[in-house]
């Protein structure tokens, strides 16, 4: 099994990384691969609602300007994705929301990629902001269906410069149980596959309130 955590944020080693690796590192110990996919200092432009993805379904986006087409297959590919995020002006981090945006489009668009994977979301904050930052990322696991790990408390992690989140116990707790709940959900989907027969994906509803 293998955890693909999303860093969305532009510094490379900052406190979004730092708490990712604190979950990693409990998986590895449950002997669950992880690995962290950094987009977030990329140039990544957001959804132009051409609908090519819906009309063409081939798995890919119709932007070619940077790598999404090969990250998509790369998440795919995992059985749980974590989403983690800085958080600015209370909000998720500009490119990482650009990127999500076509992401779970595209995923949803193409039969639905991530339903009912184990997924889970962090934020790294300085001060305040982070619950509607988390509430944002959630939005995405939710309306794909995933199966969404929880902790014992937000998953909000505090600091200001990079690496000061460690010090923060509370939230560090947070980012284990947080993996410890992750690792026994992606265990139990793995020992229950062959005994208990998923729901049938429904055709989605689509409705327009003005019409």
């Amino acid at each position: 099994m293998k955890v693909i955590a999303i860093n969305g944020s532009p510094h490379t080693k900052g406190n979004t990384y730092h708490a990712l690796s604190m979950i990693g590192e409990e998986l590895l110990k449950n002997n669950i691969a992880f690995d962290i996919l950094q987009i977030g200092h990329k140039n990544i432009r957001g959804c132009t609602a051409c609908y090519k993805c819906v009309i063409n379904k081939d798995e890919k986006c119709i932007i070619k300007t940077d790598h999404f087409n090969e990250w998509l297959q790369e998440i795919k590919s995992a059985d749980g994705i974590i989403l983690g995020s800085p958080v600015y002006y209370s909000g998720i981090a500009g490119t990482m929301k650009s990127f999500l945006d076509r992401l779970f489009y595209v995923a949803g668009a193409n039969g639905n990629l991530f339903r009912h994977k184990v997924g889970a979301a962090v934020v790294a904050v300085r001060r305040s902001g982070g619950s509607s930052a988390l509430d944002g990322l959630n939005h995405y696991l939710h309306y794909a269906e995933m199966i969404v790990a929880t902790s014992n408390y937000w998953n909000i992690i505090h600091g200001r410069t990079p690496g000061e989140v460690i010090q923060d116990l509370e939230g560090a707790q947070t980012m284990r149980v947080l993996a410890a709940n992750m690792a026994w959900l992606l265990k139990m989907k793995e020992a229950t596959k062959s005994s208990i027969i998923p729901p049938e994906r429904e055709k989605k509803i689509a409705t327009n309130f003005i019409r």
